[in-house]
């Protein structure tokens, strides 16, 4: 992706303007989306004493994603992954049980499904990834099938294990788009557990197991690649890159791929006994048609937000993190919780009139869980380098204490601490 740092950022807005039209109410912050981003920005908020704040989130459940691959296979249940999302808006924090369908950041205003018109000093932006089903032809009709399942929908995960339980040899098809999703690695995390429970019960060795991916490599990060690698090797998976599903044939079992063969593009189709697809995703709509996005280019429809500061570059008093923006990262939780509190320095900065003291150095972290039992935490920043938080752990290879603080710990991190606004 194209970044924000070689246009730099305005100085900051001491003063916003105010609104120019009627409104039915008006908040110092509003922070669209209350999800993980927006609550932990909100709780940070609200912990350093700042009035006013407002959450325009339209779900009464709150998720924590992250467990739906072990949903999926086997090891977690629906229950443990929900919670109220009453029950996680800060003290003092006003929510707004309605969903964003317009930003103007010229009026300083949102305007909701619901007829609202909310005004705002000062905008963040955190509403998460739309996830575009609709994309892939007869998907949604597949996905009602016995042989097709996701991980991306929290009603379609458990119906990922009993598609692995089910599957007694053939060939076991995961996919991954060509556009940015959110947790770069779930797709082939699933995978690779779904090939250890063939290996456990004996049916690997009558099995295919193939990953068709959109991206170019099984890992954006070249050190975490080559552990990956050797991953695909112990399950004799069939990799094949560059391969962006765009249909599936849910009565004839057959998933259609797009790919280029020497610098041709062709239509391949791959036929299957199992699938487990990824969907397309991008930046919700409302953002994309607003002046805060993108208009062309690589970050076509993300949220412009400058790579160190988060702020917005054209809209000084406007700052994003999380899934729907354009930072040069991976779309997960980890990236979020550093993210947070760099974005609420500076935007509690610019409240004041003070320069901007935080910067973001892309942290970003993927636990992958290549196996029961087993899990590769990559960890890494901008620049691609590793950055582990665990100094006296190899954290270079697969280990089991790392999955157990998938499994057990990360969720407790979550829930008691990020969600809280104190990690």
């Amino acid at each position: 992706m194209n970044t924000t740092e070689e246009r730099g950022c305005k100085d900051p807005v001491t003063t916003p303007m105010p609104g120019v039209a009627p409104q039915n109410e008006r908040h110092r912050v509003l922070i669209i989306g209350g999800g993980t981003a927006g609550i932990c920005v909100a709780a940070r908020l609200a912990r350093a004493g700042q009035k006013d704040v407002a959450i325009l989130e339209p779900s009464k459940n709150h998720y924590y994603q992250p467990l739906w691959t072990l949903v999926g296979a086997g090891e977690a249940t629906v229950e443990e992954t929900v919670r109220d999302e009453a029950d996680l808006i800060p003290r003092g924090v006003k929510w707004l049980h309605d969903a964003a369908e317009e930003v103007d950041p010229i009026r300083q205003e949102v305007r909701t499904r619901g007829g609202l018109r909310v005004g705002y000093d000062f905008l963040v932006v955190a509403p998460g990834i739309q996830l575009d089903w609709d994309k892939v032809a007869g998907l949604r009709e597949a996905l009602k099938t016995e042989h097709v399942s996701s991980n991306y929908d929290v009603r379609l995960a458990p119906k990922t294990w009993q598609l692995i339980q089910r599957f007694q040899g053939g060939t076991a098809l995961f996919t991954h788009p060509s556009t940015p999703v959110k947790c770069a690695g779930a797709p082939q995390k699933i995978m690779y557990l779904a090939a250890d429970h063939f290996r456990r019960t004996g049916i690997l060795e009558r099995s295919k197991v193939i990953f068709g991916s959109g991206a170019k490599a099984i890992f954006g990060v070249k050190p975490f690649a080559a552990v990956l690698e050797g991953v695909v090797k112990r399950y004799g998976i069939d990799t094949r890159f560059e391969h962006n599903l765009v249909a599936v044939d849910g009565e004839r079992r057959e998933a259609l791929f797009d790919t280029t063969r020497e610098g041709k593009k062709e239509r391949v189709t791959i036929p299957y006994d199992m699938l487990h697809v990824t969907p397309p995703q991008s930046a919700p709509d409302f953002i994309k048609h607003s002046p805060l996005a993108w208009r062309d280019g690589a970050c076509a429809g993300w949220v412009k937000a400058d790579k160190y500061t988060l702020q917005h570059p054209d809209f000084p008093n406007v700052f994003a993190l999380g899934d729907a923006s354009d930072l040069p990262t991976s779309r997960t939780g980890a990236a979020v919780r550093k993210q947070a509190p760099v974005l609420v320095d500076n935007l509690l900065a610019v409240m004041a009139g003070r320069p901007l003291p935080s910067r973001y150095d892309g942290y970003a972290s993927c636990p992958l869980t290549t196996g029961y039992g087993k899990l590769l935490l990559a960890e890494f920043d901008y620049d691609g380098k590793p950055t582990p938080s665990f100094p006296f752990i190899d954290t270079m290879r697969e280990r089991r204490d790392m999955w157990l603080m998938k499994k057990y710990g990360l969720p407790r991190l979550y829930w008691s601490l990020m969600m809280r606004g104190r990690a």
